[in-house]
């Protein structure tokens, strides 16, 4: 069972327009978690985790575009 992308505001994201995941954001627990990894959101506005296919994706009306 697929969980829903986890959203985010342009605020979520660092100076350089990404998100690290394992992420709060996505609820996971500490049992599910894997190495932490840079996922450069503001490139696409959306990105897929590669650990464990979280998807994080910008909002719909949020400008990722200072960070890039």
């Amino acid at each position: 069972m697929s969980r829903p992308p986890v959203e985010l505001l342009a605020t979520d994201l660092t100076d350089m327009g990404g998100i690290f995941c394992p992420n709060p954001k996505a609820d996971m627990k500490l049992w599910n978690t894997h190495p932490r990894v840079f996922l450069d959101v503001a490139k696409t506005g959306r990105v897929m985790c590669p650990y464990c296919g979280t998807e994080y994706r910008l909002k719909p009306g949020e400008d990722a575009g200072h960070a890039h």
